[in-house]
């Protein structure tokens, strides 16, 4: 028999059933409920980097520096400023094809600037360290994060940098992006071309979001049980986003404030099958 509650719905997830247990049930095969909400949901993006060593960049950098020096002096004569000016463009395109935000560029433009730290780090100041990301990650790396750096050459130790630029030009060979980050080398144990792993903090911003738990992947489908009532729990398809701290981005088929099965899921699911068989016998 079956009762009117276990009847499909329209929306019914094919061969699933509704399946229904009571207080005692869920007790013995350990089911437990989690609410859909809203949060702030974080990735760890991992790869992997070096210290820079970068002769083409520093060489471009002083150009850069020596025009805008040009053009300043030139500014009261017309024609040499002119000529001056499209020099500064052109070498400020440069670096920005080289992979230096606008920020950074008027950063090295400014006077007294010294960029020696793309060829050799000393104890107190800092370093620059190139990370190469994949273009699929690539739209979640923004300056500003921060970035945990480790290394084989200093078990256990870990030194914090902040990105500051992403390339916008993709290396056709290894498809990546270089995004380049700045760190404090405090007792100079950063060597240029050292090779150091990178996780860098990126957000996604706030997300409606379940467990990772509540979502059963069979390959063709996402599948959550959602309880609709005491003791009743709906299967239903959604489409999840990222994975995050122990959660999934929920693009649709969610509402927040709904509750989902977050353990037992495996038994449920069979549970569902075999209602599902059963029904259309």
């Amino acid at each position: 028999p079956f009762y009117e509650d276990e009847v499909p719905s329209a929306d019914s997830v094919s061969g699933q059933g509704i399946v229904n247990a009571s207080p005692d049930q869920q007790q013995r095969v350990g089911v437990k409920v989690a609410p859909v909400e809203s949060r702030d949901l974080f990735v760890i993006v991992r790869a992997s980097a070096r210290v820079a060593y970068d002769p083409a960049l520093y060489s471009a950098i002083l150009e850069h520096q020596a025009a805008v020096e040009a053009a300043k002096n030139s500014a009261g004569s017309a024609p040499f400023h002119t000529e001056s000016e499209a020099t500064v463009r052109a070498s400020g395109l440069r670096l920005r094809q080289m992979g230096l935000s606008e920020e950074q560029i008027t950063l090295v433009s400014r006077p007294g600037f010294d960029p020696s730290n793309l060829l050799l780090g000393k104890a107190g100041g800092t370093v620059w360290v190139y990370a190469e990301i994949y273009d699929y990650e690539a739209s979640l790396v923004k300056p500003g994060q921060e970035v945990d750096l480790t290394s084989t050459a200093f078990p256990g130790k870990t030194l914090q940098g902040t990105v500051r630029a992403v390339d916008s030009i993709v290396n056709a060979e290894t498809r990546t992006l270089r995004a380049r980050i700045v760190t404090p080398n405090p007792d100079g144990s950063l060597k240029p071309d050292m090779y150091l792993n990178a996780a860098i903090h990126a957000a996604l911003g706030r997300k409606l979001a379940v467990p990772e738990a509540a979502v059963l992947n069979t390959g063709t489908r996402q599948l959550v049980f959602v309880q609709t009532a005491p003791g009743q729990f709906d299967p239903r398809t959604i489409e999840i986003g990222r994975q995050a701290d122990g959660y999934f981005e929920v693009r649709s088929g969610l509402k927040e404030g709904e509750r989902v099965s977050t353990a037992a899921n495996f038994l449920i699911d069979s549970e569902s099958k075999l209602k599902a068989a059963v029904q259309n016998q």
